[in-house]
């Protein structure tokens, strides 16, 4: 299919251009603020579908309303009347085209001349963020985002104000929904099905908790879908000689020792490095288990349950990817016989607490 995207390098469309071009084999027609008119022409000529997403919102005059929203949309209608091309159209107005203001009544002249002309599907867009948004614009939490990640303090100006909000993969998946034929409708109008409401105070407590996960290695509340959206959205503001953060290595003689992540209520990773003819471990825990996974090595993990003389021995390699468990009540250990270093990923149910480690020594082979 040809798909014409006005507005292609704009936040939208940017997300627009690259899902469609990763997910099906369609021809895109992008059009952006510097595409000449004779090029759009031809566009509306050709295309079978249109993504109608160029507009003004933070124009220097308000007669830029007028000719980047109604008179463009006019002349997009225009052009495609002309081609006698009667494809569908979706259009990105905004909740906005209810307000009497210069930015809404443009959104709304826009929507009635799509309107009139049929064979449309106009979404009333809240605040949509994500990727690509353009920060210290016009998106909160873009800017949010973009200075907490940059070490830049973030003011609220209003913090009771309520946002409707949006994500952009989301609307993505929505537009895609229009494309097949099956978008979501609330009477004239399309609509996203997933959407939040927050106040702009808490949007901003919940993105100012994000650097604080590096520094005691947890990760935000993924259960909560826009917690993990604003979390994906504040990644992607990180400045480029940011992305990586050291992690504590506990050394000694037989290797080391580095916690990775910790969960909230869902425990620990951590990475265990074994040094050659190395054993490591000979302990066991009262409530807390594990899992073992060798991923570069080759070596062998005993368990035996402390009252028992019965030793369970399992040869573990990089080669061969196996999880072995580590109950309660079983002293275990983990040896490394080849002659190169052994990785070993570890989780354990509960993270570490130094106060109460649940960890008591005792060899595998000691048998009473």
């Amino acid at each position: 299919m040809k798909i014409l995207i006005t507005g292609a390098g704009g936040f939208i469309g940017k997300n627009l251009v690259a899902t469609l071009k990763t997910v099906s084999e369609n021809e895109i027609f992008e059009c952006h603020n510097s595409t000449p008119l004779e090029q759009l022409k031809k566009f509306c000529a050709e295309c079978e579908f249109v993504f109608h997403l160029a507009g003004v919102n933070r124009p220097q005059t308000a007669d830029e309303f007028i000719s980047g929203n109604e008179k463009f949309t006019e002349t997009l209608a225009d052009f495609l009347t002309v081609a006698d091309n009667n494809c569908p159209v979706v259009f990105t107005s905004s909740i906005q085209a209810t307000l009497d203001n210069p930015y809404g009544k443009s959104k709304k002249a826009a929507e009635d001349i799509l309107m009139r002309r049929g064979n449309s599907k106009i979404y009333r867009l809240p605040n949509v963020f994500g990727k690509w948004c353009r920060p210290n614009y016009n998106s909160a939490i873009a800017t949010f985002c973009h200075n907490t990640a940059c070490g830049i303090e973030i003011s609220v100006n209003d913090p009771a104000r309520e946002m409707n909000l949006v994500y952009i993969d989301d609307l993505i998946e929505e537009f895609l929904n229009a494309l097949n034929g099956k978008e979501n409708r609330n009477g004239d109008f399309c609509a996203v099905p997933i959407t939040y409401k927050r106040t702009l105070q808490e949007i901003a407590d919940i993105i100012q908790k994000f650097p604080k996960c590096r520094q005691n290695l947890s990760l935000p509340n993924q259960t909560d879908e826009l917690t993990k959206k604003l979390y994906s959205t504040y990644l992607s503001y990180l400045p480029k000689n940011n992305f990586c953060y050291d992690l504590t290595m506990h050394k000694d003689n037989r290797g080391s020792f580095s916690e990775f992540i910790r969960t909230n209520g869902q425990g620990q990773f951590s990475v265990n490095i074994v040094k050659p003819h190395i054993t490591k471990g000979n302990h066991w825990h009262h409530s807390k288990h594990e899992k073992f996974l060798v991923i570069l090595g080759e070596g062998i993990i005993k368990l035996r349950q402390i009252f028992s003389d019965e030793i369970l021995e399992y040869r573990v390699s990089g080669e061969k990817h196996e999880v072995i468990e580590i109950p309660p009540g079983y002293t275990h250990s983990i040896e490394n016989t080849g002659e190169n270093d052994m990785a070993v990923i570890i989780w354990a149910n509960e993270n570490f607490n130094p106060e109460i480690p649940d960890t008591y020594f005792l060899a595998v082979n000691q048998i009473e």
